[in-house]
């Protein structure tokens, strides 16, 4: 599984984009699972990474699934329109 760091905006986009899309790339499952529970500071950079992500795993013959979506991220990608297209699972609720 990959995890997300907490901040995810347009100054953390490329540095993650860097750490990630190897792990995507190198993983030995047809599924990849990445992790947004940490996610705190979001802007709509955190869409467009996840969708490179995906993009990147479809290229690699994987699926990307992202799991632990915070109610902003879900949020913002309902906006754009792409809530589908990144298959999110919201944040468990206690």
């Amino acid at each position: 599984m990959i995890a997300l760091p907490s901040h995810l905006t347009l100054r953390e986009a490329n540095a993650v984009l860097r750490s990630v899309l190897p792990s995507i790339a190198q993983a030995a499952e047809p599924t990849v699972t990445v992790d947004a529970a940490a996610l705190t500071h979001i802007d709509s950079a955190a869409l467009a990474v996840l969708l490179e992500c995906k993009r990147h795993a479809q290229s690699h013959q994987r699926e990307l699934v992202v799991v632990n979506v915070p109610a902003r991220l879900q949020e913002l990608a309902k906006l754009y329109g792409v809530d589908d297209m990144l298959g999110m699972s919201p944040a468990a609720t206690h």
